[in-house]
């Protein structure tokens, strides 16, 4: 009696630390700025200690246990990486994110133990490892489908940004201040997106050069889209072409994909309706349309072969 109350106390608290940090981390905060010395410091340029964590707050300090396990420093990038590329950033979200992917290991491997705590061990065995591995492998899962979500948002708002990129352009501004009021415009409308070109604009301005902005924001992103539109401001740039015109071509043109790639979608909803149809709407089909005329047949016989 004891052993259960304990196992339902942690897990208790375990569930309460989950949906905190969950709480946390969908709260992303912005700050191309801080961002930016983070990573001067971490090249020296700032005299700074060369550690990507400093271990301030407990995000740190649990940021700087967890790489100092075997393949946890591994693990810490490969997050920071996939966080990045869903929208979140900064070392209180890789943290927040930690948090959860851990209490939620530990938690898949303590219920499995107490519900096998009256199995024998050889049979108990395989059922930790399924834990185990669905402790680990959910969270990077749920993390992937949200930076998939996120990048696809993304790319479904590009060719409207650039366009109101190229119409703001146009009317004298330039290409910074462009930027900031098309990110206040779209701020609205597709955040994720305006939430990148509002980091790129803070980066430029904190003292990053603008192709390397740009590529941070590739990388960040993983969008093929972006990387063309940073090729096309800095050729502009370095010869003094029209950039307006060319970003509105370059808009007509991702819509014309955006177009093709919702055409796409159409003619695959046909073959993606077809395995519901077999396997959940065909059988309910038959047992309404055959099931009552095969216990009318049966009824029929019966009182034919029935004493007369």
């Amino acid at each position: 009696m004891l052993t259960a109350l304990l196992f339902f106390v942690v897990a208790f608290a375990t569930l309460v630390a989950l949906v905190w940090s969950g709480a946390r981390l969908l709260q992303p905060e912005e700050d191309p700025l801080g961002e930016r010395l983070v990573e001067l410091r971490s090249a020296g340029m700032l005299g700074g200690a060369s550690e990507r964590r400093n271990g301030r707050g407990f995000a740190g300090r649990f940021l700087n246990t967890i790489a100092a396990l075997p393949g946890g420093n591994d693990w810490i990038k490969g997050s920071d990486k996939r966080l990045r590329q869903a929208g979140y950033r900064g070392e209180k979200a890789l943290g927040n994110y930690m948090v959860i992917a851990v209490a939620w290991f530990v938690l898949c491997l303590g219920g499995m133990i107490f519900a096998q705590r009256n199995n024998d061990l050889s049979n108990a065995f395989g059922a930790l490892i399924a834990a185990g591995i669905l402790g680990f492998m959910l969270p990077q899962f749920v993390l992937g489908k949200l930076a998939t979500g996120y990048r696809k948002r993304m790319q479904e708002g590009l060719p409207d940004t650039i366009d109101l990129l190229g119409i703001v352009l146009g009317t004298g501004l330039a290409l910074d201040q462009a930027m900031t009021r098309v990110s206040d415009e779209m701020q609205h409308i597709y955040p994720e997106l305006a939430n990148e070109f509002y980091t790129v604009t803070m980066q430029v301005r904190a003292g990053q050069e603008r192709a390397k902005a740009f590529q941070g924001m590739v990388r960040r992103t993983g969008l093929e889209d972006i990387k063309s539109l940073s090729a096309m401001i800095i050729q502009s740039e370095r010869f003094g072409t029209s950039l307006s015109s060319a970003l509105n071509a370059y808009a007509e043109d991702l819509r014309t994909r955006r177009r093709l790639r919702a055409e796409e979608a159409v003619g695959k909803a046909g073959i993606k309706m077809l395995f519901p149809i077999v396997l959940f709407i065909l059988p309910v089909l038959f047992v309404i349309t055959l099931v009552p005329a095969i216990i009318h047949t049966m009824h029929d016989m019966q009182l034919l072969g029935g004493p007369r």
